[in-house]
């Protein structure tokens, strides 16, 4: 794990250019299935947006009928989305402290990419157990993460052809890609993680993997796509805690 590694999102300018994202490009691809994979997996409809960011997934969670409250360790980001959605219910955590919800608090917490940016698998597996610890009975983790695919390739919405090392990455390595949808052409700094290694994480932290989405571009749709009609992008993880032995 590179040492000098930070989570790109507390970046002042960073959280300016993300307040303007809504879904475009290859984005579209990580929500444009969410509706129809919630009703699949989920009754009720109190929701938690881990690492809501500016608060677009929040806000699309409430658009689906969600009362959702967004919580973010990211002040700078929090500030953004309180301005974009004054609203919303949006509240500041802490890094590596439990959230101050009672257990057994939502049917469904929604973590929208803020796994891309957690460094090891002990942070990983404690996260996801304070968030498991959150769930009431029936309630799902919907973990949406970046493919490792999605650092070597071009794309619509994103460009990896600087940095030709990302190839030779593995687990817990800092990988870098450039989003083009945003005026902030600095490179975002993420940590790759494979397929294999979530799985490793997820039984650590008491959870089963329920289903796995991957979602491709379709032909018919009013978008360029290149890569994305072959290669998935995105990662859709749907979590449930372990059931106990009898």
């Amino acid at each position: 794990m590179d040492e000098h590694f930070r989570n790109t999102y507390e970046d002042r300018q960073r959280a300016a250019s993300y307040a303007k994202l809504e879904f475009p490009g290859t984005y579209h691809l990580a929500f444009r299935d969410l509706p129809d994979i919630l009703t699949t997996h989920l009754a009720g409809k109190r929701a938690l947006d881990f690492g809501c960011g500016t608060g677009r997934s929040t806000r699309f969670l409430r658009d689906l009928g969600f009362e959702v409250t967004g919580v973010d360790i990211s002040p700078e980001m929090l500030r953004l989305a309180g301005n974009n959605d004054p609203a919303g219910d949006y509240r500041l955590v802490e890094a590596g402290v439990p959230m101050d919800f009672d257990p057994g608090s939502f049917d469904l917490v929604l973590a929208a990419y803020p796994f891309d940016n957690i460094p090891s698998a002990d942070a990983k597996t404690g996260i996801l157990q304070d968030l498991g610890r959150l769930l009431r009975p029936g309630g799902r983790i919907f973990n949406l993460v970046s493919s490792p695919e999605i650092y070597v390739n071009e794309w619509v919405s994103f460009s990896t052809r600087d940095y030709p090392e990302n190839a030779g990455a593995v687990s817990g390595d800092v990988v870098r890609i450039v989003m083009l949808d945003v005026d902030d052409a600095r490179p975002v700094e993420d940590v790759l993680w494979t397929h294999e290694s979530y799985l490793e994480v997820y039984e650590a932290a008491g959870l089963e993997t329920e289903a796995v989405y991957r979602p491709l571009g379709r032909p018919e749709e009013d978008f360029p796509w290149d890569t994305e009609l072959v290669t998935a992008p995105w990662v859709i993880y749907v979590l449930k805690p372990v059931s106990p032995a009898v």
